[in-house]
């Protein structure tokens, strides 16, 4: 028992570790609210944020696109989102037609629109499907956000780059939705704080 307390508390304290270098890094928090701007500017326009990911991240994109259009801290109109990662036929078709590689860019190519945003999510900053439809955003004429641990070039690829300072998966994964949530907060508060209940 006391060996698991200690193990639980390591992991504890590994995790705020993180967040507090999150928390004291204002490039980063810059990039946050340049990042939360641009889906906002989409949502305004009436386009849509698209996610993607593998695996945990995959989850995260689901997760993430369910805030926007059901709701995230307050009832409001939904905002329009969607994840690559959730048709399983979809999936599976692209997959075994295309290749694995070309999950991401083929929806993309198909179901995004210009002024759309892509959100990209890679723990390693190296998923070949991520990186693939990123390479796209450009001709597609649709903004693109990374959210990433240290690992990996994006900067090249990707108009912000949100890094979160680590390379161990779950440390990261776990600040993906941080983010995430902030993000939806934000676009939530910007769009439609007239109908947030009054605080007492």
């Amino acid at each position: 028992m006391d060996n698991f307390i200690c193990r639980l508390k390591k992991g504890i304290s590994d995790a705020i570790e993180v967040k507090q270098k999150m928390l004291a890094d204002d490039e980063l928090l810059r990039k946050i609210h340049l990042a939360s701007s641009a889906i906002l500017a989409a949502a305004q326009r009436g386009n849509r944020v698209i996610f993607a990911g593998n695996g945990g991240s995959a989850a995260d994109a689901q997760h993430l696109a369910a805030e926007f259009v059901s709701r995230f801290e307050f009832d409001r109109p939904g905002l329009p989102a969607l994840s690559l990662s959730t048709d399983t036929s979809m999936i599976t078709a692209i997959g075994n037609d295309y290749g694995y590689e070309r999950l991401f860019l083929r929806q993309l190519q198909a179901q995004a629109r210009p002024g759309d945003v892509f959100v990209g999510i890679t723990t390693s900053g190296k998923s070949t499907n991520v990186l693939r439809a990123f390479e796209a955003c450009k001709d597609l004429q649709v903004s693109s956000i990374a959210l990433c641990g240290l690992g990996g070039e994006l900067e090249d690829k990707v108009e912000h780059v949100l890094r979160v300072p680590s390379y161990y998966t779950p440390r990261i994964q776990e600040c993906h939705i941080l983010i995430g949530h902030m993000i939806c907060a934000e676009v939530e508060l910007q769009m439609f704080g007239h109908l947030a209940p009054s605080q007492p």
